[in-house]
């Protein structure tokens, strides 16, 4: 038997299953979502029990081989062996949405023209079933020429078929070198839609289909005013439930943070081990680690809305009001996944193939509200907001997170405005998005996915935001205070020495030397200026660090400071990743240079009309 590598690669429209099926044949736990664009990039997996040293690649989806979108290129690309130091696929699994299975068989066609050994997967094999679709997979499997399988990706059991005969096709499959040839386009269209038609005729029966719930519940949530209502309060119920109900979480983390601080600072002598874990360790990673049930609160609910197929609804729903800023409903996700995490959202753009939209959704994408800025405006919400009920429902802490998220949505429209206003509006790609059916979350995605997200910040907070603590530490520990020296410690730092040499460029903010400090590291991870905050305010707990900003802030400069971190210049990820997206050194330092301007104009002014009403 040879123990050279076979590569099977996953091939697929968006949205039908691919990366949850290639989950459940590699054991990984690679992200999956209810609507199209998830997977940008290829990814692969050791594929078991095939009886051969198999690799399993994931493609980003595609409607067909002849693509403009850049992420439809990457599955053409590594198809057709035209990645750098890569051959083609041995074996092709083409994946189709059981439930639409017209939609899938022109991409299969396509694939079998190459020549290369196939699988066809029918996915959601059981939703088809239950809507009383009937598939004669042998018929089919005859008259395609290739095996026909039935799979449930998303049950633990629901591929040992297909992986039984990967197996098959695996002993009889060699290993290949080289490129292929995409034959030419000028195909008779009508007569591949013909043999479409008559493929479903012979293999597929389906009851006549009457009005559905789902329809009916469309006509609502996709109504062009009622529907933009329902997304408006669904977003402000999250805000609002990101205060509501992780309170009770992050005070038992708060106390038990107190409590680990005075423990072992109990069992350490006074000196500088003592307050390097006390002050550096314990307090630094605690001013962070508080906020992860807010985290996992957001990302439940983004979670939920991406796997019940309710987010291509809002962005066909957006899509008139983003032309009207030169953008479209594409643009949407990518926005939306910025939410999340700027990096893995401009990573999305890659869906959208007009590269002038592209572009402009990059440079705008950041400045939604990223999850990494949670902690801090937390923190100064916490501070200066009180914690009462507005109109009899809303509590007055959600409704100002729900401000700033507008304030980001709101700018990166003006700005995706103004750099597309010479464009005429005929230039824009129509959006065609397929519209998944709605479905209850899977438990278990929905639990993998806050567990991952979880691991991630954690990950940051045990690496980066650790190491960023100690140097933070050691930067406001040393050099020691001289001798009869009257200011407090810290003022003789290193630390005091750059925020008072950065202090007079942000007077006109009104940030002092302290809030200085911490606009340095948090270039690194924004999450990092909450401890340090809690570092050069030498106190510890998030009650405490907000009396602490209480006290020497102001509302106005809270506001302002609020402001800077809506637009400021993003973490070092997401300016790599711009910079790697555009292939534009040009590019990137505009995007750099636009985000500072708008964090200090927008710092300026909402100081400046604070003052002025308060």
């Amino acid at each position: 038997m040879s123990h050279s590598l076979l590569r099977f690669a996953l091939v697929g429209n968006p949205n039908c299953g691919k990366t949850a099926l290639f989950n459940c044949l590699t054991g990984a736990k690679a992200k999956v979502a209810n609507y199209a664009g998830v997977t940008v990039e290829k990814r692969s997996g050791p594929l078991a029990g095939v009886g051969r040293n198999a690799e399993l690649i994931d493609l980003p989806g595609t409607y067909s081989l002849y693509v403009a979108s850049p992420d439809e290129q990457v599955a053409r690309r590594v198809i057709l062996g035209e990645m750098a130091g890569e051959a083609s696929p041995d074996v092709l699994v083409a994946v189709i949405d059981a439930t639409n299975i017209k939609l899938g068989l022109r991409l299969v066609l396509e694939l079998q023209a190459l020549g290369l050994p196939m699988v066809l997967a029918l996915n959601l094999a059981d939703a088809a079933r239950s809507r009383g679709i009937r598939i004669d997979t042998a018929l089919l499997a005859q008259r395609l020429g290739m095996p026909v399988v039935e799979t449930v990706a998303v049950r633990k059991d629901g591929a040992a078929e297909l992986r039984q005969t990967l197996a098959a096709v695996a002993a009889r499959a060699k290993p290949r070198s080289g490129t292929l040839q995409l034959p030419d386009r000028a195909e008779a269209v009508e007569a591949v839609y013909a043999r479409i038609d008559s493929l479903l005729a012979e293999c597929v029966s389906a009851p006549a289909e009457a009005p559905r719930w789902q329809d009916k519940l469309d006509a609502l949530v996709m109504h062009p005013v009622l529907g933009l209502v329902i997304l408006a309060v669904t977003l402000l119920l999250m805000f609002q439930a990101v205060f509501a109900w992780a309170k009770p979480v992050m005070d038992g983390i708060s106390a038990g943070m107190d409590w680990l601080g005075a423990t072992v600072g109990g069992l350490l002598p006074a000196g500088i081990l003592h307050d390097f874990v006390v002050d550096g360790l314990i307090a630094g990673l605690g001013g962070v680690l508080v906020f992860l049930p807010q985290i996992i609160i957001l990302f439940a609910f983004i979670l939920a809305l991406e796997d019940s197929g309710y987010l291509p609804r809002a962005a066909f729903l957006l899509d008139r009001v983003m032309r009207g800023v030169g953008l479209s409903g594409r643009s949407f996700i990518p926005m939306l996944s910025s939410f999340a995490c700027a990096v893995p959202g401009i990573m999305s753009t890659r869906s959208i193939a007009d590269p002038r939209e592209r572009l402009i959704t990059i440079m705008t994408a950041p400045l939604m509200t990223c999850s990494a800025r949670l902690p801090v405006y937390a923190l100064v919400i916490g501070a200066f907001v009180p914690a009462r009920t507005v109109w009899g429902v809303f509590n007055l802490q959600g409704l100002t997170l729900f401000a700033l998220y507008l304030a980001g949505i709101a700018s990166a429209a003006l700005v995706a405005w103004s750099m597309r206003r010479k464009q005429a509006a005929t230039d824009a790609f129509p959006l065609l998005l397929e519209l998944p059916n709605y479905r209850w979350p899977n438990g278990y995605h929905f639990l993998l996915g806050l567990k991952e997200r979880a691991w991630i910040f954690l990950h940051r907070v045990g690496t980066v935001i650790l190491a960023l603590s100690i140097v933070l530490w050691f930067l406001a520990t040393f050099p020691h205070p001289p001798a009869g020296g009257t200011l407090p410690a810290i003022e003789y730092s290193f630390a005091g020495m750059l925020g008072k040499f950065m202090q007079p460029l942000f007077a006109p903010l009104g940030f002092n030397w302290q809030m200085c400090i911490a606009l340095i590291p948090a270039m690194a991870a924004r999450e990092v200026a909450v401890s340090t905050l809690a570092t050069v305010y030498a106190v510890g707990g998030e009650a405490a660090l907000g009396g602490a900003l209480a006290h020497s802030w102001g509302l106005p400069v809270a506001l302002a400071y609020l402001a800077w971190f809506v637009y400021a210049p993003q973490c070092l990820s997401t300016i790599s990743v711009v910079r790697r997206e555009t292939n534009s050194a040009r590019s990137t330092l505009l995007f750099v240079l636009y985000l500072f301007v708008l964090a200090y104009a927008g710092a300026f002014a909402v100081r400046q009309l604070a003052m002025a009403w308060w």
